[in-house]
C-alpha cells in the first residue's frame, strides 16, 4: 500500500511541477522571444485535472478533506469512528459514479487532440480516469477499515486509532 500511495503522491506532484514549469517557461519565452509554447494552455489544464483526481485519491485515503468537525469533536471515540464511516461512505457514493463518468468521457474522445500539437486527449483523460478510479478504490478500502478502528496515517505507524489522526 505504501508503494501505491507513494506513486499517487509522485504523480500528483509531478503534474503540478510540470504545470509550474510550462507556465513559467511560456511566460519567459513570450516576453523574451515573442512566441508561445505550443499547447501550453491546453496541456496545463489537462495536467491540472490529472493532479486533482490523483490528489482527491490521497485526500480520500488520509481523510484530509476540508471539513467542519464541530460535531466530530464533541463525540467519543466510537461516535467519531462512525461519523468518519458515514463521511467515507458519502465520499465513495460520489466517487464511484464520478470515476465511471470520467471513463465514459475517455471512451467518447475518439481521435480528438489538442489544438496545436494534436496530442491525443485520450492520454490525458485516461490518466485522470485512473486517478478517479484509484480515489474510489481507496475510499472503498478506507470504508472497510474504519469500522474496525483502523485508519490511514501519513506517518509510518503500524496501528493508528481514529483519535490519533483526526482533529486539529
Amino acid at each position: 500500500m505504501k508503494r501505491l500511495l507513494s506513486a499517487v503522491e509522485t504523480l500528483a506532484a509531478l503534474s503540478l511541477l510540470v504545470i509550474a514549469l510550462v507556465t513559467a517557461g511560456n511566460v519567459l519565452v513570450r516576453y523574451a522571444f515573442g512566441w508561445q509554447i505550443p499547447d501550453w494552455f491546453d496541456g496545463t489544464q489537462m495536467l491540472l485535472g490529472i493532479a486533482m483526481f490523483w490528489g482527491i485519491a490521497l485526500a480520500t485515503w488520509y481523510g484530509n478533506h476540508i471539513a467542519v468537525d464541530l460535531l466530530w469533536e464533541a463525540m467519543g471515540p466510537r461516535g467519531k469512528r462512525w461519523i468518519d464511516v458515514l463521511a467515507t461512505a458519502v465520499t465513495l457514493a460520489f466517487l464511484l459514479p464520478l470515476a465511471w463518468m470520467v471513463w465514459v468521457k475517455v471512451g467518447g474522445t475518439g481521435s480528438q487532440g489538442t489544438m496545436d500539437l494534436r496530442l491525443p486527449l485520450k492520454w490525458f483523460y485516461s490518466a485522470a480516469a485512473v486517478g478517479a478510479t484509484v480515489a474510489a478504490v481507496l475510499a472503498l478500502v478506507r470504508l472497510a477499515l474504519l469500522p474496525f478502528g483502523r485508519e490511514a496515517h501519513a506517518d509510518p505507524v503500524d496501528e493508528v486509532t481514529v483519535e490519533g489522526v483526526h482533529g486539529s
